[in-house]
């Protein structure tokens, strides 16, 4: 698929890769419309890019169902729906991976997951009539590596890349494209208090630079798209020998809290 008069929609669009995705859709032809939390910066994004942008709670399926309803009413119908909202929270105080309270793991849930769900609801059906589509989840290296210290987080973005899958399996004979995005570190808001030491091994890039990388895996088709191609290596690994992977993971763990006086990070 190109973005050539094509119409799309961003969740999370206000910042970070969402903003970065909508403009770099937007520079290769399509129209864009953008929700978020932040109406108002969504709508500053969508503005520049050819749409509008709302205030949405994607994880309220109302409201992602009105907001679709409205770009197909003014825009057209949605060829490209990106869903990259996301969350993410700390385990807790004791740095467990059960130690997150529930309305962590139950809002880590509605947005990382469902919210991609509700949205191909409302979706999937106008693009299978048509034949075509993209439909794409920012799940994160995270769903393939796992995450030191949010459970929730490594746990909801692994599901989100099922959902993709099964998008792919059930609706690639539609002529609907499935794309899971699995960004590692990336210039946002989510990632700006991380350690050096954990984002200096594989690079952290500019949310332009993901974007870009997001936007060629539309157009060569590629269902996962990774922003560090060194993350398929080290998903190999993980595969290839499981208790050595989650040995070294333990060893991160441990090197973390001696330098953050032993607390979890």
């Amino acid at each position: 698929m190109d973005f050539a008069n094509k119409v799309a929609i961003v969740t999370g669009g206000a910042g970070g890769i969402g903003a970065a995705a909508a403009r770099e859709f937007h520079k290769r032809g399509a129209r864009v419309a953008c929700c978020d939390l932040n109406g108002e910066a969504a709508n500053a994004v969508a503005k520049e890019c050819g749409g509008f942008g709302k205030r949405v709670n994607v994880a309220d399926e109302g409201e992602m169902a009105v907001f679709i309803a409205e770009v197909e009413r003014d825009l057209g119908p949605v060829d490209i729906f990106y869903a990259n909202a996301g969350v993410g929270y700390t385990d807790g105080p004791n740095g467990g991976a059960a130690g997150a309270p529930n309305s962590n793991w139950e809002k880590a849930w509605q947005i990382n997951v469902m919210h991609g769900v509700y949205a191909a609801r409302h979706v999937l059906p106008g693009m299978t009539k048509r034949g075509s589509g993209a439909f794409l989840i920012t799940a994160s290296a995270a769903g393939l590596l796992a995450q030191i210290g949010d459970a929730a987080y490594s746990a909801t973005k692994a599901a989100a890349i099922s959902v993709a899958e099964s998008i792919a399996i059930s609706h690639g004979d539609d002529g609907i494209q499935a794309h899971a995005v699995c960004p590692q570190y990336v210039k946002t808001n989510m990632t700006k208090d991380l350690p050096e030491v954990m984002t200096s091994v594989d690079g952290m890039i500019s949310a332009e630079d993901a974007a870009r990388t997001i936007a060629d895996g539309v157009e060569k088709n590629d269902f996962l798209i990774l922003t560090h191609p060194v993350v398929a290596d080290h998903s190999a690994k993980k595969a290839g020998d499981r208790n050595r992977w989650l040995g070294g993971m333990r060893k991160l763990r441990r090197m973390l809290m001696e330098m953050n006086g032993g607390r979890t990070i």
